[in-house]
């Protein structure tokens, strides 16, 4: 995404003459000459898509178009909000564009293009049940979803890290999925032709561990997850809403002096935004590698996973590795655990 802000400046030249008084040109600088900040968007219905800005907005904005292009039936603004509505209904999950320039209320403008998705009104529930980030040549990373509901995964984000700072996503497509699938992310594809996305049988796809009973997709350009210090979420969509989330790290607190011992300001971020939004309980006032799950047991085959009948309090408590070989990706998870 990006923001341009365009923003009036006024241009002062003064000539002097001789040892005529210098005018005071203060007034013209007294104003606002802030543009307004755009805060956020998305899809609340099927044919709706709102904006938030950071100040109240003129009635109508000096350009706007999107990309497919579609007929708008109204176009409203409520103090710094915006709300589209249009002729027909968005494809749920699909991608649309948006190019528009608002104005505040001293003239003011922002230009924003932006990406945004549809709305889809029959998601399913679903939980992270699985995951390995040890992968091997034999045994690539990957992460398993189980749904806990019919519905269609259309817009669904898989990220390695959060909404807001991610190295590599997964946006998933129009599924239709019952309660008890399971739907399997490959993050390490080999890149092969016959790595594809199941999006209406189950047994489609080729390539390294794919199921014949689960739904297999594939991150493009994957390089597999972060070996012992992440951050792994799932949202509606890109712009959407946190469904599930697992923090991971073999690391503590007196690792490191500047990162709260996550070994990176963009680690303790992704960290940091779990905590925020809900996604991961934390023993202090902030989250520390100590709530995380510890991967440092884990391999190829011996994943982290939930328990065969789940929990979901948001901690390590509801996570445990399995021992060597008892991976389970596409069925029911085993309950043994590792014991080195």
């Amino acid at each position: 995404m990006k923001i341009f802000q365009k923003i009036s400046v006024i241009t002062l030249l003064t000539v002097i003459n001789s040892c005529a008084p210098l005018e005071d040109y203060r007034q013209f600088t007294d104003r606002d000459i802030r543009p307004p900040m755009f805060i956020s968007m998305g899809s609340t219905n099927p044919n709706t898509l709102e904006l938030q800005f950071s100040e109240k907005l003129l009635d109508k904005p000096e350009y706007l178009v999107f990309d497919p292009a579609m007929e708008i039936t109204d176009f409203s603004v409520d103090m710094e909000k915006i709300q589209i509505s249009f002729a027909e209904d968005l494809e749920p999950g699909g991608l649309y564009k948006i190019e528009i320039t608002v104005c505040d209320l001293s003239g003011n403008s922002l230009t924003l293009i932006a990406d945004f998705y549809g709305y889809n009104s029959n998601l399913p529930d679903l939980i992270i049940n699985e995951f390995t980030s040890q992968g091997s040549s034999t045994n690539p990373d990957k992460v398993e979803l189980r749904v806990l509901s019919d519905g269609n995964t259309a817009g669904i984000c898989i990220y390695e890290g959060i909404d807001t700072e991610w190295k590599q996503r997964k946006i998933l497509p129009s599924i239709d999925v019952h309660e008890d699938d399971y739907i399997i992310v490959h993050f390490k594809p080999a890149g092969t032709a016959e790595e594809i996305d199941e999006t209406t049988s189950k047994d489609t796809s080729g390539g390294l561990n794919v199921h014949p009973e689960a739904w297999d997709l594939w991150v493009e350009g994957g390089s597999g997850l972060s070996g012992n210090n992440g951050t792994i979420t799932m949202f509606t969509n890109p712009r959407g809403s946190l469904i599930d989330g697992i923090l991971y790290s073999n690391r503590t607190s007196g690792s490191d002096e500047n990162y709260r011992g996550f070994g990176s300001t963009a680690t303790m971020n992704k960290a940091d935004r779990l905590f925020e939004s809900g996604g991961w309980l934390a023993e202090g006032d902030l989250i520390a590698p100590e709530d995380a799950l510890d991967p440092e047991d884990s391999t190829a085959t011996r994943s982290m996973c939930r328990e065969s009948v789940y929990t979901d309090i948001n901690s390590s408590m509801d996570w445990h590795i399995v021992p060597t070989s008892t991976a389970s990706f596409g069925e029911i998870n085993s309950d043994l655990i590792y014991i080195p």
